[in-house]
């Protein structure tokens, strides 16, 4: 029989309305947002139409959760809502792949962190075996802040999240007043090509976005979560988005596009352009604690989704277990272990195809729980004797779902393919901790 997680004493809520504004922000206000430029640059204007729909999907799905929300603040977020609405296996294979998605992010986190150090420690990062201890050592020192308390793990993510916020809008609205507009130039292309480039980009620009739906996962150290989710997720959102779109505005303003699509720290170089290599650094230095503030923030997801799921008696047991500290501790060490070791193999391969094959797997292993949820409210409206779907509810819905879609085709047949194979993996895991009855083989 599943167990309804714990409810948290009002003691226990050490997480109040701006620092789960900052949880939402930093974990979407990562490493992303620091490479994106250079990736768009092929693409001129048009990458500009990229980052719209990327936002507006994004404020949808923010919607939808701050929607369900209000149906359920439980904790465990995405999983929480599918499983109440679809019951166990579909609540399984949500978490399952949510939970992939969150420890390949941390280790993708950890990769660019330490590739941001390099004009401060260029001799550590360009040696593979010293970068990997280097990036292996942050996801263990992130984690042993997390296991020490959630309540350190949430000042560390409010002072991250100002400090990394600074060098995005100093450079996008700097970038604004010197900016030459040639270079938003859109090649004339059929109608055809130019659907697809728009597809592309805004499938490139949506892993800026992962992690609007945070503030729903510890929701038992939330204060007030019924209240402060839904503000929280929103409100995260939609300055995400305005930070993104001015500060790409900027630094496309600034850099020519040959330059720029050539750059491997595309802030840093337009703050070289407007202001002088001092500022370039303190620019590089800004990205690093971009990086810095969101692993810390996937860690701290990485622990509360699988407890959550493990209370219910959908993950083995191990991940229940909280440490004399209150912390599932166990489980982030395990994740630790797993992001760690994913690190450990892949090094010596290329970094930018490591970093972008994991953050395309992760992103569509958290769009497939983006498309159940979509849906959810409808399931749960109809559980509920007091909730309702209203007609602008019920069109946020369809939109968020039909959005999830779109960027699940655009990530490629191949992260789909792998994603899939993934997502099979768990099913032996479900066999194993939700069946009913001892499993026996016959004779």
């Amino acid at each position: 029989m599943p167990v309804a997680p714990p409810v948290a004493s009002p003691s226990s809520r050490a997480l109040g309305f701006w620092t789960a504004v900052a949880l939402v922000m930093g974990n979407m206000i990562g490493s992303g947002v620091f490479l994106l430029p250079a990736s768009l640059a092929p693409y001129g204007g048009i990458s500009l139409i990229g980052w719209c729909v990327s936002a507006a999907g994004s404020v949808l799905l923010a919607l939808v959760f701050a929607r369900l929300a209000g149906f359920n603040p439980a904790a465990g977020g995405p999983y929480a809502y599918t499983r109440q609405a679809f019951g166990d296996f579909a609540g399984f294979l949500v978490a399952w792949g949510y939970w992939i998605s969150v420890w390949t992010t941390e280790a993708a986190l950890a990769v660019a962190l330490v590739g941001y150090l390099d004009p401060f420690f260029p001799s550590m990062v360009r040696a593979p075996a010293s970068a990997a201890a280097l990036a292996i050592g942050l996801v263990w020192l992130l984690t042993g802040l997390n296991v020490i308390g959630i309540r350190i793990a949430g000042r560390v993510q409010l002072v991250t999240t100002v400090l990394k916020i600074v060098p995005l809008v100093v450079i996008g609205i700097g970038g604004l007043f010197a900016i030459n507009t040639s270079h938003f130039a859109i090649a004339a292309t059929g109608a055809d090509q130019f659907v697809r480039t728009v597809s592309t980009t805004a499938t490139l620009t949506l892993w800026a976005f992962l992690g609007l739906e945070c503030a729903t996962i510890p929701a038992d150290s939330i204060e007030a979560p019924q209240r402060t989710i839904p503000r929280a997720t929103v409100t995260g959102t939609l300055l995400t988005g305005a930070i993104y779109i001015i500060s790409t505005v900027g630094v496309m303003g600034v850099l020519a596009p040959s330059a720029l699509g050539a750059s491997t720290a595309p802030y840093s170089d337009a703050a070289r352009v407007l202001m002088g290599p001092a500022e370039a650094a303190f620019i590089a230095l800004g990205a690093a604690i971009s990086c810095f503030g969101a692993l810390n923030g996937w860690i701290l997801v990485v622990g509360q989704l699988p407890l959550a799921v493990a209370q219910d008696g959908l993950f083995p047991r191990v991940f229940g277990r909280l440490s004399s500290r209150g912390t599932p501790a166990l489980g982030m060490v395990i994740a630790a272990v797993l992001a760690s070791g994913l690190i450990a193999m892949n090094f010596t391969r290329s970094l930018v195809q490591l970093f972008t094959y994991i953050i395309l797997l992760a992103t569509l292993s958290t769009l497939i729980p983006y498309a159940f949820c979509s849906l959810a409210g409808f399931m749960l409206a109809g559980q509920s004797h007091t909730m309702r779907m209203t007609r602008a509810t019920v069109g946020i819905a369809i939109l968020a779902f039909a959005y999830s879609v779109y960027a699940i085709a655009g990530a490629g047949a191949d992260v789909v393919y792998s994603g899939f194979i993934l997502l099979i993996c768990g099913l032996p895991v479900y066999v194993w901790v939700a069946g009913e009855r001892p499993w026996r083989p016959s004779h």
